[in-house]
C-alpha cells in the first residue's frame, strides 16, 4: 500500500464519483478505478456500497477513510516539520580578514540574524588567499576580503573602497597634518606592514600603493596583524597605513590622518563560487548595502 492508494481513495469517497475524482487527481478514470480495486484486495474487504447512487462507502470503508484522513494528514504534518527542521539547520560559513571587524562587518551580520533567524552563520577568519581555497573545498559559502584575487570558479563582488589613513602617534609632526598627508611625506618613516604572509594581501598592496607614485619607502616591517602595528605606531615606533575604519581601535596618544592621494582606497570584496546562487548569499548581500544606505556609503548595487 503506498500513500497515493490512500490519496485517491480518498479523493473517491469525498467526490462520491470516480468520474469526478479522476477529473480532481488529472488521471483517467480506469486507472483510478483499478487502483480502489487493488487496494480493497488488499486490505480483502469492500469499501463502497455496489450500485449506489451516490457513490456510498461501507462500514468498513468509512473507518478505513478516517484512518487515510490521519495517516495522509499525519505525513503532511512531518513533512512540514521536516522543512522546518532543515531551515532552522542551514548555516553559512563565513570567511573574512581581521581587519573588517573593526567595519561594518559586524553590523551586516547582526543584521543577517535580525531578518533571517533561521539561518546560522560561522566566523572563520582566514587571508584572502585562504579563502579562495575555502570555497573551492566547501569550508567556507562566501568570503569578505581586501585583496583582488582572480580565480575561473570563483565569482567576486566589489562592495566598496575604504579610505586610508596614517596611524601616528599623537607627538610625531605627522600628527598635526590633520588635513591629510601625501605619500612622499611618508618614505622615510618607519613603516609597519601587516598582515605578515607569504601570499598577495594588504601588506602588498600598500607596498604596490607607494610603488604606483614611483616612491620607495626605506624602512618596512612586517608584522602580524593590524592590532600589534597599531600597538608599536602608539608606542611611537613607527606609522601604519590602515582603512578608514581602523579608527574605533582606540590606543592612547595615537592619531589618524587621512592619505591625501587619490588611490589611497583599500577595496572590500565579496567572494563566492561562481555558479552559487543561494538565497542566503543574496540574503548576506542585501544586508550589505541596507547597511551602507544607513551610512549613506556610495556603491554601485550587484544583483545575484
Amino acid at each position: 500500500m503506498e500513500l497515493r492508494h490512500l490519496k485517491y481513495f480518498v479523493a473517491v469517497v469525498e467526490e462520491q464519483s470516480f468520474t469526478r475524482a479522476a477529473e480532481k487527481l488529472f488521471i483517467a478514470q480506469p486507472p483510478l478505478s483499478r487502483q480502489v480495486q487493488n487496494l480493497e484486495s488488499e486490505l480483502g474487504i469492500q469499501l463502497f456500497e455496489r450500485g449506489s447512487r451516490p457513490l456510498q462507502t461501507t462500514a468498513a470503508g468509512h473507518y478505513f477513510y478516517k484512518q487515510a484522513l490521519k495517516i495522509l494528514s499525519q505525513t503532511e504534518e512531518s513533512k512540514s516539520m521536516a522543512k522546518r527542521v532543515a531551515l532552522q539547520e542551514r548555516t553559512v560559513n563565513i570567511g573574512f580578514v581581521g581587519s573588517l571587524l573593526y567595519g561594518l562587518l559586524p553590523r551586516i551580520i547582526h543584521l543577517l540574524r535580525q531578518q533571517r533567524p533561521n539561518i546560522q552563520t560561522e566566523l572563520v577568519e582566514m587571508t584572502a588567499s585562504e579563502q579562495i581555497q575555502a570555497l573551492k573545498e566547501g569550508i567556507i559559502d562566501v568570503g569578505f576580503s581586501r585583496t583582488r584575487l582572480s580565480d575561473s570558479s570563483i565569482r567576486r563582488v566589489l562592495l566598496r573602497e575604504e579610505r586610508l589613513m596614517v596611524a601616528v602617534h599623537s607627538s610625531h609632526e605627522v600628527a598635526s597634518m590633520q588635513g591629510g598627508v601625501s605619500l612622499e611625506q611618508l618614505v622615510n618613516e618607519s613603516v609597519f606592514l601587516y598582515p605578515r604572509t607569504n601570499g598577495p594581501g594588504y601588506s602588498s598592496q600598500v607596498k604596490a600603493l607607494f610603488t604606483e607614485y614611483g616612491l620607495e619607502p626605506r624602512h618596512l616591517r612586517e608584522v602580524r596583524e593590524i592590532q600589534l602595528a597599531l600597538g608599536l605606531a602608539a608606542a611611537g615606533e613607527g606609522i601604519c597605513i590602515v582603512p578608514e575604519s581602523a579608527q574605533m581601535m582606540h590606543f592612547r596618544h595615537l592619531s589618524y590622518v587621512p592619505l591625501l592621494e587619490d588611490a589611497a582606497v583599500s577595496p572590500i570584496f565579496l567572494t563566492m563560487r561562481d555558479m552559487d546562487e543561494s538565497e542566503d548569499i543574496r540574503a548576506l548581500l542585501d544586508c550589505v548595502y541596507q547597511v551602507y544606505d544607513l551610512e549613506a556609503i556610495r556603491y554601485d548595487r550587484v544583483i545575484l
